[in-house]
């Protein structure tokens, strides 16, 4: 990008804007979080039923399936097509399961009335598998020590392989990142679900890529430009890593987006949080990471560059 070479922007200027911004977005979904008494979790951790179901020789239309569903009001349900067989996985929340005495006869009966003998469907059960409260629960736990863990093995690392400093502005920048995705979904009230855990374990390794890049340069340039004061220098440090910045965000986000749009219902939640995520952590690792580690240095002066702070 040829147009935002050479760049000379004061990024730390609008630090004030920028974590006001982002203030705003964490109490939208601390809000949002309360209002709907946490996250709206998916059968993965709630717990509800999977069946899985074979059409005989002839492959359905996935969309008449959710067509069907959703006029006899179990537009909640999961519809997830299985390669290229005529089987078709069914994910049902607890609440819907538990409103019949037996909701896989009441929904095979929907399906064969829609999906008939004559129209070369034969329909059968494959799998009927039910997912308790408890093992959602047991879920929901182990969704959270593997983001936990893995954002303290993140500030392991960037400590070891910079400053203290900067892994705690990097981890800070991830869990700024986490939340507020986690914020959005809530706000458009989606469900959360382990692919949404996959996306933000995901969301975190690219953060923290951006993160390290700008780490890296403010190091580099500590011992380059000394002469700067430390204000001057990180801002000469965040306009020379910008434009690989915008180029590396910009091209991953086509592709997601590609998923987004073109990917289908399936994938949808999925694709959304990382596009909430890569933007987010595009923002943040110019707007959260380097203003706290200049805020770190005015509270913590160390014996680099000169005495340029605001």
């Amino acid at each position: 990008m040829q147009f935002l070479k050479d760049t000379n922007w004061n990024f730390l200027g609008l630090r004030k804007i920028a974590f006001a911004l982002s203030g705003i977005l964490i109490l939208a979904g601390i809000v949002s979080l309360v209002v709907h008494g946490g996250p709206r979790y998916g059968i993965d951790f709630t717990g509800g039923r999977v069946l899985e179901v074979s059409f005989g020789t002839q492959k359905p239309d996935i969309g008449k399936i959710r067509d069907v569903l959703s006029q006899k009001n179990f537009d909640k349900i999961e519809v997830q097509s299985i390669t290229d067989r005529p089987w078709v996985m069914f994910r049902i929340p607890m609440e819907l399961d538990e409103k019949y005495s037996d909701f896989s006869e009441v929904f095979m009966e929907t399906l064969r009335n829609n999906f008939t003998e004559e129209d070369g469907y034969r329909l059968e059960i494959l799998s009927n598998e039910k997912v308790g409260p408890k093992v959602g629960e047991e879920l929901r736990s182990k969704a959270t020590w593997a983001i936990l863990l893995a954002l303290i093995a993140m500030l392991i690392y960037i400590t070891i392989r910079f400053q203290f400093r900067f892994g705690v502005a990097s981890v800070i920048a991830l869990f700024h990142d986490a939340f507020i995705t986690i914020g959005i979904f809530s706000i458009l009230n989606r469900e959360f679900t382990l692919p949404i855990v996959a996306a933000l374990l995901t969301i975190v390794g690219y953060s923290i890529n951006d993160s390290i890049v700008v780490s890296d340069r403010i190091r580099e340039n500590m011992t380059k430009l000394r002469r700067l004061g430390f204000f001057e220098l990180v801002n000469k440090s965040l306009n020379q890593v910008f434009a690989r910045t915008i180029i590396t965000s910009f091209t991953t986000l086509i592709v997601v987006l590609c998923l987004l749009l073109f990917g289908g219902k399936v994938i949808h939640n999925f694709a959304l949080a990382l596009f909430i995520g890569i933007l987010v952590g595009t923002y943040s690792s110019i707007y959260i990471v380097s203003p706290i580690v200049v805020q770190w240095e005015k509270w913590f002066p160390k014996k680099i560059g000169g005495a340029g702070r605001r």
